[in-house]
């Protein structure tokens, strides 16, 4: 198999065995595409490239796009299938394909969240990201950033490199679901702290690692904690992209409107 290929693999065998349904609460899904809202997807053609388990496409779906179709390479199209007919849309599909390599007639959107830093050549995705965009057109992408992802770089990607050639259950439940014990009460006293503590303590927290991070996934239950740990450890590959990578990316691209470029750094930590 190719890199990407085992990538494909290694995340279909974890999306297949979650419980069905999308695994992002609507304010998630709402974070990960903004600016982009419900407006700019009505009665539109979306395309999402590499689906997983169709859990951003059920919240899309409930956008109600003229056309919805999601793309990606392992097994879990199995089980996007079943979550994204779950939702009744009427013209809404997922198939099988690598998305470095699929073309379509273009859509009016197209979106790519959390892939294309797993790839074997990240601006390769990036490129079909915007091949697949029609003339005039807009496309979303989320990958993870080197800025401000030092210490996950740090204890994270040594501990990949052995747990991505564990069995999945493995990795998930004797090395993701210890590991993350101590960050998820990091994050939650981070948290009570910021919200309840005096504004001098605060000030000197926001120089803590994963700060923002930390506050915006504090929100969550454990179960979604080890989510994102199980998610970084079970790919054989990731890339952490700067800034100055992206917006490489984007000059490298005749097709885009430099008016209408954004880059935002999320949660201190992605672009």
């Amino acid at each position: 198999m190719t890199g990407d290929s085992r990538t494909a693999a290694a995340f279909a065998s974890s999306w297949n065995n979650l419980p069905s349904g999308s695994v992002y609460t609507s304010e998630q899904f709402e974070d990960w595409l903004a600016p982009v809202v419900r407006a700019d997807v009505e009665a539109r053609r979306v395309l999402e490239l590499g689906c997983g388990n169709g859990s951003l496409l059920v919240h899309m779906a409930a956008w109600n796009p003229d056309r919805l179709l999601g793309v990606d390479l392992g097994d879990s199209v199995l089980s996007a299938t079943e979550n994204l007919r779950s939702t009744g849309h009427a013209n809404a599909e997922v198939v099988k394909g690598d998305l470095v390599e699929f073309r379509s007639d273009g859509f009016d959107l197209v979106y790519c969240i959390g892939v294309l830093h797993h790839l074997k050549e990240p601006e390769q995705g990036f490129h079909s990201v915007v091949a697949n965009t029609c003339a005039g057109g807009r496309f979303h992408c989320w990958v993870y950033g080197k800025e401000g992802n030092a210490l996950v770089r740090l204890v994270v990607e040594p501990t990949r490199i052995l747990a991505s050639r564990l069995p999945w259950w493995m990795t998930k439940y004797l090395i993701a679901t210890p590991l993350v014990v101590p960050y998820f009460f990091y994050a939650k006293v981070l948290s009570a702290i910021c919200r309840h503590g005096p504004p001098w303590l605060k000030q000197v927290l926001q120089h803590l690692p994963l700060h923002d991070y930390s506050l915006w996934i504090s929100a969550r239950a454990f179960p979604f904690f080890r989510h994102v740990a199980f998610d970084q450890l079970v790919t054989p590959q990731t890339r952490y992209i700067s800034r100055e990578e992206v917006q490489g990316w984007l000059g490298r691209q005749p097709r885009i409107d430099p008016d209408s470029i954004y880059v935002i750094q999320r949660n201190g930590n992605s672009w």
